[in-house]
């Protein structure tokens, strides 16, 4: 359906209420979205009560809630993309909207993208808040350990292994048995799982045709890992994004599918928390500092983890939980680790050689850099993808070529002159005892991957 019809036809979206169930064993947050003259949606999200410690402080608690349905709305504001915003559930002022307004418009860049959406941020909606002003009290708070969000890929398996030895709690939206599975190599016997469930009629609204796409799921893991840290008593909130989430996916704009995974919203987020919630919680990416390639020589060596983790989006869809071998990401993945793991371990991994996949050669090049955007997936930068392909042509100088690594070698310079092994990125949130335990593990695994 058109844009601009559907802004005309629903002009007005709104945040009606949440609500806070308590049962006996768990919290359920329920939301209250609607667009009049269209329907209503109730999403809900769910958290065990075990879990939680004794001294809450309940408006605190209802504040993050709210908060959390302002992140929620995305999803469902976007399938009519209705110009006025009306929130009704709670108070936010002036500076509030401002922050989630940019929040909403450059984590919604790939939705307009694909969808053919040409407006300014300005434009893209108006925000009203009709709530009464609440005061929320300054609450007394020490935390201690470290949240440690997980999702089943090699980059979090890279940080629980960093880790190793701390006050670590795992935590996971959507309990998939992989992202569980590597908890359990990691040596942890719990986790705390959120459930959440995404409102029948946005689902009905997708095949009808209305507007969809992505949506800055990250923002919500900020917000919901916000609440669990302040429920449970944790002072950090430890992500896994890499430096190279930074770089647009649409080559010389902002439009970006890791939006909420880029250093620019860890620190919007970080100074929005620390301004409205008050609170003693630091939320930040351990491997920031790092490339993807890094990353990708760190779990190179966690071979415990090999035949476990999955990233694969398209796979997520199966049970189990597999790689397609015919996506972006799968690619990538297979892209990052071949300069350091033999084709037998790559093919043990993903059961085949994804350099032989022919299907693959314009996901290939759009990978390197050579074609108008970046996949629309969580992915390494052109750069990096350039260098881990050129090392391998490299290393396999006297052999036969599989299909996509002969095609780069005929058509494109190898890229070996900047050693993304000794890369490092200022540009983070790290605190420095956890910046001191990345970089020694840096160094000890490029020591023996240099031996190697």
């Amino acid at each position: 359906m058109d844009f601009k019809e559907l802004r005309l036809k629903y002009p007005k979206f709104i945040y009606e209420k949440y609500e806070i169930d308590e049962a006996d064993t768990n919290y359920l947050f329920k939301f209250y979205f609607s667009i009049p003259g269209l329907t209503e949606f109730n999403p809900t999200i769910g958290i065990k009560k075990d879990i939680i410690r004794k001294d809450i402080d309940n408006s605190l608690l209802n504040y993050i809630v709210f908060h959390i349905g302002l992140i929620e709305l995305i999803s469902y504001f976007k399938c009519t993309c209705s110009p006025n915003v009306e929130i009704k559930a709670g108070y936010i002022d002036d500076e509030q909207i401002a922050w989630f307004k940019k929040l909403y418009y450059y984590g919604l860049g790939e939705f307009m993208y694909v969808n053919n959406i040409d407006c300014s941020i300005d434009e893209f909606m108006n925000i009203t808040c009709t709530h009464s002003k609440e005061f929320v009290k300054k609450t007394d708070y020490v935390g201690k350990g470290n949240l440690v969000a997980i999702g089943g890929g090699k980059d979090s398996c890279v940080s629980l292994n960093i880790l190793k030895g701390l006050d670590n709690t795992c935590f996971m939206i959507y309990s998939k048995q992989v992202s569980i599975d590597c908890t359990k190599v990691a040596g942890y016997d719990t986790y705390i799982g959120i459930n959440r469930t995404i409102d029948k009629n946005l689902l009905e609204l997708n095949k009808q045709g209305y507007l969809n796409g992505h949506t800055p799921f990250s923002s919500l893991v900020a917000f919901i890992s916000y609440l669990t840290a302040y429920l449970t008593g944790k002072k950090y909130i430890v992500l896994s994004n890499e430096a190279s989430a930074n770089e647009p996916t649409v080559i010389g704009t902002k439009i970006n599918h890791q939006y909420s995974k880029t250093y620019e919203f860890e620190k919007d987020f970080n100074d929005y928390t620390k301004k409205y919630f008050n609170i003693d919680i630091k939320y930040f990416s351990l491997l920031r500092c790092l490339s993807e390639f890094q990353i990708g020589m760190l779990f190179s060596q966690y071979k415990e983890y090999h035949q476990i983790f999955k990233s694969c989006n398209v796979g997520s869809k199966s049970t189990p939980w597999k790689w397609c071998c015919n996506c972006p990401k799968c690619l990538f993945v297979y892209i990052i680790l071949s300069p350091f793991l033999s084709d037998k371990e790559l093919i043990d991994i993903f059961g085949e050689n994804l350099y032989e996949n022919r299907n693959l050669l314009d996901t290939f090049i759009e990978l390197l850099g050579y074609s108008k955007t970046k996949p629309f997936e969580c992915v390494g930068s052109y750069s990096e993808v350039r260098y881990a392909v050129s090392l391998v042509i490299n290393k396999n100088s006297n052999k036969n070529l599989p299909y996509l690594l002969n095609y780069y070698k005929e058509n494109y310079p190898l890229e070996l002159s900047f050693d993304y092994k000794r890369y490092y990125n200022n540009e983070h949130n790290i605190p420095k005892e956890f910046e001191e335990l990345v970089k020694n593990e840096l160094d000890r695994v490029n020591e023996v991957v240099s031996r190697d």
